[in-house]
């Protein structure tokens, strides 16, 4: 069936899909014993709700909660129209086949090979969709809890006013793990790219962008500034 598909093309697709589930399962295992974004962001979510509790007025909080879903939308959207022109490529291949041949250090590429190139690159964009709008509705879910949330004073329960900020900053942090999906898609997706020119250009955009995504994570300087915010707290 996939006699088209050659040994190099085969290794570089579990390489790929291997260091995707790889790094995503090592980095939600690293957030639980080590500094990182990921874990930083869940402590100031907790803050926030901790805080939003003490306000009567709430409009500046709703007004953080729209733009963060402003920039989820965006990218939503923005995948739509990548798949209409990833589907409108599909149906163009032998276009798209001159064109690739043209390009230097470019491998033949068979009709049906170029095909199944594009339909793992649909796949990935269709995964991104699906997780851009599973994070807008969760942060439509924050915004039910925003208008729901009691406001603290002397005669509302301590632990159920604790409960609430711990649990909306949970429903919070996850809309912002969904949308952190949806860009790491975008991320893996550029580097399968290469595999249009050849499959171990691909195997070392996949590596380099692992390594991007655990510098950015667990060794940015945005990450040891707001470490360094809470030691000073």
């Amino acid at each position: 069936m996939f006699s088209f598909f050659g040994v190099l093309d085969l290794i570089g697709v579990l390489w790929f899909a291997s260091c995707w589930f790889a790094y995503t399962r090592f980095a939600k295992y690293k957030a639980k014993n080590t500094h990182c974004l990921a874990s930083v962001l869940h402590r100031y979510r907790i803050d926030w709700m901790q805080q939003m509790l003490q306000r009567e007025i709430r409009v500046a909080d709703a007004a953080l909660i729209a733009n963060l879903e402003r920039h989820v939308s965006f990218f939503a959207s923005t995948t739509l129209l990548v798949l209409a022109g990833l589907v409108t490529a599909l149906a163009a291949t032998d276009k798209v086949q001159i064109t690739l041949s043209l390009l230097p250090f470019s491998t033949s590429t068979s009709t049906q090979e170029l095909e199944l190139k594009f339909l793992v690159l649909i796949s990935i964009f269709v995964y991104a969709f699906f997780t851009f709008t599973w994070s807008l509705r969760q942060f439509g879910f924050v915004s039910v809890l925003l208008g729901a949330a009691p406001i603290a004073g002397p005669g509302q329960n301590q632990a159920h006013l604790n409960r609430f900020a711990k649990y909306s900053a949970k429903v919070l942090d996850q809309a912002g793990h969904s949308y952190n999906y949806g860009l790491r898609s975008y991320y893996f997706a550029l580097a399968s790219l290469a595999w249009f020119i050849d499959a171990r250009l691909m195997m070392a955009a996949v590596s380099l962008v692992v390594l991007i995504l655990y510098i950015r994570e667990f060794r940015s300087s945005s990450l040891k500034a707001m470490l360094s915010i809470d030691i000073e707290k």
